[in-house]
């Protein structure tokens, strides 16, 4: 193998022009190994549109079980566009990123609304959707409609970078510019119309052959015979990518709450990280057994049980969550909500409640598996 010493040593190769016949083995290729997805025995654009959100920073397996979930409570447009936060959200949960749904059901009203409930036919006019950016209205267009227009995502990068031997960072905008073009023209020259496939061809191709970890799959490749990466031994230098900034940690105290055969929760803000989502009341630092009594205080009941939790941590894109827990059977509570709960409010609920309305997001997902159901009502 080369070995490489920074990108610089890299050079661009210029790519043969495009023909038929190299976009024609990609299809061919896909004809015979496509991945069975539940999302493309119907690619209705409802259907293409509500996966492609759901895969966004995540992994295709965890996807399939929500999306048959989401579309047997929420199966059109109008149903979502008419539907409850509490449902769309509940649905959502543990998929993390709750923007993507509220901006899905934001998109629903306004495709509802402004047009007439189809949705628009062109990469162009889908990007006026709340959520829809030009990967996604691309993968849209392509896949339900037909356009011919390349859906540049990180698979698409990665191809793009190795084929061509790109020397520069995948994440800067010329590179999605540059690989958007080399892409178009070879998906315009095809001699089937098949945009859509292309652009999901390439998606199977970045995740099981041309894979951005481990070893390429190099022998299985269609387009091995046109990639310079291959033929100069840099498949596993390249794509390049400039180093992302480090997380932060941030220490948090958790609680699980019981009282009168409830638990507690409370409403996060409608901003900033999980916003609007439940949550297990916490405070921002790891608590003493002194500071936790003191803590319980300022919400207005005592404890008459106080055991510790096991430790967890949750990393987001740019943050770390270092947590530890407490289980609190709590004696006497000064005040606390009923009905429908506001913004960083305690109130009290059941074990229905959460397993049919609250949706707890993932963060907390090891203290949600230490839920005493013996405890609820």
């Amino acid at each position: 193998m080369t070995e490489m010493t920074d990108n610089n040593s890299i050079q661009p190769k210029s790519a043969a022009a495009p023909d038929a016949a190299f976009s024609d083995h990609l299809l061919s290729w896909y004809d015979a190994n496509r991945r069975s997805l539940p999302w493309r025995d119907d690619p209705s654009p409802y259907h293409v549109w509500l996966s492609e959100i759901m895969l966004q920073q995540t992994r295709v397996e965890a996807v399939k079980s929500y999306y048959a979930r989401f579309l047997s409570e929420l199966p059109d447009i109008a149903s979502l566009a008419a539907a409850d936060e509490d449902l769309y959200m509940k649905l959502w949960e543990g998929l993390g990123y709750y923007s993507r749904v509220r901006n899905l059901h934001a998109g629903a009203v306004m495709v509802t609304e402004q047009y007439g409930g189809q949705m628009p036919q062109t990469a162009s006019e889908l990007q006026k959707i709340p959520g829809i950016g030009s990967y996604t209205a691309a993968a849209i267009a392509s896949i339900a409609f037909g356009e011919c227009i390349p859906a540049i995502d990180g698979n698409l990068l990665r191809i793009f970078a190795r084929l061509s031997c790109y020397p520069e960072s995948i994440r800067e905008e010329k590179a999605k510019k540059a690989a958007a073009e080399f892409f178009r023209s070879r998906m315009a020259c095809s001699t089937a119309d098949r945009p859509g496939d292309f652009n999901q061809a390439l998606m199977d191709l970045g995740a099981c052959v041309c894979v951005p970890n481990g070893v390429p799959q190099c022998e299985a490749c269609p387009w091995q015979a046109h990639c310079h990466a291959k033929a100069n031994g840099l498949c596993q230098e390249l794509p390049y990518t400039a180093p992302k900034a480090a997380r932060s940690i941030e220490h948090k105290t958790v609680f699980l709450i019981y009282y009168q055969g409830k638990l507690a929760l409370r409403r996060r803000a409608d901003s900033g990280l999980l916003a609007g989502l439940y949550e297990y009341p916490n405070a921002d630092g790891t608590l003493t057994a002194s500071e936790v009594s003191d803590y319980l205080r300022t919400l207005g009941f005592s404890a008459v049980q106080a055991h510790p939790l096991p430790a967890a941590k949750h990393i987001f894109s740019h943050k770390e969550w270092h947590m530890t827990g407490w289980e609190i059977l709590a004696d006497e509570w000064e005040e606390f909500t009923s009905g429908k709960p506001r913004k960083h409010e305690l109130f009290l609920a059941s074990s229905a409640d959460l397993r049919d309305v609250y949706s707890i997001p993932s963060a907390f997902a090891k203290y949600t598996a230490q839920i005493r159901m013996d405890y609820l009502e």
